[in-house]
């Protein structure tokens, strides 16, 4: 059975999620949660699975589709990987990129970046593909088109590489935001979401202009069966019970990651996988 096609999005959601994005890079290179001076002094803001799951990236060439300010981008070259690029659709995130690499002296030999919309990324990146493309922790759910995605993708793998995605459960879409363990939304609704919140997951006490975002849930059989159906052979999925952000008001921070209460039986609320290109 076929994957339904996704509902029409609102005709400005591109430019209103850019608008979003754009006001907030200043509030996430200033802040705690991106940390750039420890960041710049070595932190590494790599998450232990996806370290183990990517494998060795020396001497290898890794795209990271929806970089934003290009932190993770920049940990997988120092962990060796040869060349880098980031591509992002906001312009300040990129310009924030470049001068993170240039104060790390990763000149664009080793680290470049791209402004453009992901869907659009074969026409604006400078090569044609790379052995790794990298993507995920919150970047799903900005795309109305999850099969447009995966050919998009796809197509940038090189043969003999693969795409690894580290992403948010799609099961935490449809619980309360209060507690995570009461169903109150549909699991398989494809209508775009629009929400106006002030703040970000970064700075959720500062007052913003460009509050209105337009996402969208996508279901784990799709994007797994997306990406099969774009010619990658999936090598695993993993689905982990830690998140990266308080996603609900229960979530405890333990061990340098959001989980439920102890007393809590655990849920899916990450999910990762890595598909090869023959």
């Amino acid at each position: 059975m076929s994957s339904p096609s996704p509902s029409p999005a609102p005709a400005d959601w591109r430019e209103t999620n850019r608008a979003n994005w754009d006001e907030r890079v200043p509030l996430h290179t200033a802040g705690d949660y991106y940390d750039l001076d420890g960041f710049r002094a070595g932190k590494d803001p790599l998450r232990p699975f996806e370290l183990a799951e990517v494998g060795d990236v020396t001497g290898k060439s890794l795209l990271h589709l929806q970089c934003h300010i290009g932190t993770d981008t920049l940990a997988w070259a120092r962990h060796g990987a040869a060349r880098v690029v980031g591509l992002d659709f906001s312009e300040p995130a990129v310009a924030a990129a470049r001068d993170l690499a240039a104060g790390l002296g990763l000149g664009p030999e080793r680290a470049q970046f791209v402004t453009s919309d992901v869907y659009d990324a074969a026409s604006a990146l400078p090569e044609p593909s790379y052995d790794i493309v990298y993507t995920g922790t919150g970047a799903l759910c900005w795309l109305p088109d999850i099969r447009r995605w995966a050919e998009t993708a796809a197509g940038l793998v090189a043969p003999g590489g693969f795409l690894y995605l580290a992403e948010f459960h799609p099961l935490t879409d449809v619980l309360d935001d209060e507690t995570g363990s009461r169903v109150v939304r549909d699991y398989f609704d494809r209508e775009p979401q629009v929400y106006d919140f002030p703040g970000t997951y970064a700075a959720e006490s500062t007052a913003t202009v460009h509050n209105r975002t337009v996402e969208w849930t996508h279901p784990l059989g799709e994007v797994v069966s997306a990406l099969a159906a774009a010619g990658l052979r999936i090598e695993f999925l993993h689905e982990h019970d830690v998140s990266l952000f308080r996603r609900f008001e229960a979530f405890e921070q333990r061990d340098g990651y959001f989980r439920l209460p102890a007393d809590r039986p655990r849920i899916p609320l990450m999910y990762s996988l890595r598909a090869a290109k023959a």
